[in-house]
């Protein structure tokens, strides 16, 4: 503009600049403006939504969390998990509600309810610890039910690192209740050693060893 002759061809060219483009521009600032509006409501909504979920939750564990449950409050319980997960789906507190309520139904005996909540975790889930303790549960399920061939393929599933040493022990049960002996003790002591190694608390896994020897020394 500094090639222009007067001020008077200066104001020209603004307004014909404005003319063309100043109803885009416009809209450019509104949209911007939209913009930021609508990411802090989405924040608003997230935060919202979070605090609303924690609160569920812990109705949830102050319900499952007693010595003994009677079967009403037991029914209570998985209500207010299924709520939770469905209510509250991409949150944390539907994970661990359904992880919650899928060790209420193996503590009865309900392998089927069991595998239903965890089932979610694991094929749901975008937490990859939670996802993995999901897949490690459902093993622990099948074994539990007399399915130690379908806990053997489901700790087939990619755990994470931080679940290793339980990941090992949980196979070893597998093999210990199809009575292979020497594949049993194998996995337990690969799971002593990951626990050492990783520094993961591991409990009752050199007893199962110590049962498996005096088994076979009878």
């Amino acid at each position: 503009m500094a090639d222009l002759r007067s001020e008077e061809e200066q104001l020209d060219v603004i307004k014909r600049w404005w003319k063309d483009n100043g109803v885009s521009l416009i809209a450019g600032v509104a949209l911007a403006a939209a913009g930021v509006f609508g990411w802090h409501a989405w924040q608003n909504h997230q935060e919202g939504q979070a605090a609303a979920a924690s609160a569920r939750y812990q109705q949830l564990m102050a319900l499952s969390s007693q010595p003994t449950l009677a079967d009403e409050q037991r029914a209570t319980a998985h209500e207010l998990a299924g709520e939770i997960a469905d209510d509250y789906g991409k949150t944390l507190y539907a994970d661990l509600a359904l992880l919650q309520d899928a060790r209420l139904a193996a503590q009865q005996g309900d392998y089927d309810a069991a595998r239903d909540s965890l089932s979610r975790v694991a094929e749901g889930s975008s937490r990859r610890y939670l996802q993995s303790l999901a897949w490690l549960r459902l093993a622990r399920v099948e074994i539990a039910a007399g399915n130690p061939e379908r806990a053997l393929e489901l700790l087939e599933e990619p755990i994470s690192a931080a679940l290793s040493a339980q990941q090992a022990e949980a196979r070893g049960d597998a093999y210990a209740a199809l009575d292979r002996s020497d594949e049993a003790r194998t996995a337990w002591q690969e799971a002593i050693e990951l626990a050492q190694t990783h520094d993961q608390p591991l409990y009752g896994v050199q007893f199962k060893l110590d049962d498996l020897g005096a088994e076979e020394a009878m």
